[in-house]
């Protein structure tokens, strides 16, 4: 299952609080590339995989949950203020 690290826990939290909503849903926008959308959300959709950790709720979508059951969110802000997410394997 997705882990999210620290600094992802706190700018999953703030985006989601800024946003009005319970957490933010991530969503497989296609292969081969893997690239995910992610958008504030009020919750979970059906077949959604919901990750909770440390008040932090990040739902995934059923290919999204697939591609990243081995990896780890994590999160940071650039020099603008808006916030970046990475993925890494899980150790």
């Amino acid at each position: 299952m997705l882990q999210l690290t620290e600094n992802a826990t706190t700018i999953v939290k703030s985006i989601a609080e800024q946003a009005e909503a319970t957490g933010l849903r991530i969503t497989a926008e296609g292969q081969p590339d893997q690239s995910f959308g992610l958008v504030a959300a009020t919750g979970a959709e059906p077949d959604d995989q919901v990750v909770e950790q440390n008040g932090a709720t990040v739902y995934l979508d059923a290919a999204a949950a697939t591609q990243l059951d081995d990896k780890v969110l994590d999160a940071g802000v650039d020099e603008s203020g808006n916030a970046q997410f990475a993925l890494a394997m899980q150790a």
